[in-house]
């Protein structure tokens, strides 16, 4: 019998190590289509489930300017440490095939995690992949709001939501509010303090791995993952 793995990805859609770990050329999509060559993929599956978590709860719907906030908040209002910054990730998302754009507003990101967990739990993982790879797309790369009415509703027409649903869900501000509002609270009372978080759950013990990874160490988890389900 094949086992069934959950993978717990906590994130925020304003985090760049998140979509760092999350992006399709890098880490964890990308160990899970190496890992389908090994023999012992035929023994696990594994689901992605999306968990939400913000960098900045005291954020205003409206936001404010991303590079100035980093600088400020960040570094210290240092424009040397925001240069070096703004080196490490431009080389960071070379590599992963991301052009990091560091202007544009931050603001709180709750209607784009409340969008999220109600199409998981309506539409399923491929759906949420979808939104969540558009979220971060518009955010980082587009100069997008991060929870504005169109960055959202151009993320449902990514994942295939049409729009009189999609319309429908964000002009009810309180449909999965609650719902978000609590898993938040649940991933702080989980221990959960920085992301990316991620817990491949297994059938002996769960691994948990902290931080963007290289896709070597997820590939080894999933290996251990699928030797214990053996």
């Amino acid at each position: 019998m094949v086992y069934e793995s959950q993978i717990s990805f906590t994130l925020d859609t304003i985090c760049p190590w998140t979509y760092l770990a999350k992006t399709r050329q890098l880490s964890i999509p990308s160990a899970l289509r190496q890992y389908r060559s090994y023999p012992t993929s035929k023994d696990v599956s594994f689901t992605m489930k999306f968990f939400p978590y913000q960098l900045y709860p005291e954020a205003s719907k409206e936001g404010e300017d991303k590079y100035e906030w980093y600088k400020r908040t960040k570094y210290d209002d240092s424009q040397d440490k925001m240069d070096k910054y703004i080196t490490l990730m431009t080389t960071y998302g070379n590599a992963a095939g991301i052009e990091f754009d560091f202007h544009g507003q931050v603001a709180n990101t709750l209607d784009a995690h409340r969008l999220i967990q109600h199409f998981q739990e309506d539409r399923g993982p491929d759906t949420a992949d979808k939104l969540v790879d558009s979220l971060y797309a518009q955010y980082f790369t587009q100069r997008a709001h991060p929870s504005a009415s169109d960055t959202l509703l151009k993320a449902t027409d990514h994942a295939g939501i049409d729009r009189t649903t999609s319309e429908a869900f964000l002009a009810d501000e309180q449909e999965g509010l609650l719902d978000t509002k609590m898993l938040i609270q649940e991933q702080a009372s989980n221990g959960v303090d920085s992301i990316p978080y991620v817990v491949f759950e297994g059938k002996r013990r769960d691994f948990t791995l902290v931080g963007a990874k290289e896709v070597a160490e997820y590939l080894k988890t999933l290996e251990a993952i699928a030797r214990e389900a053996s």
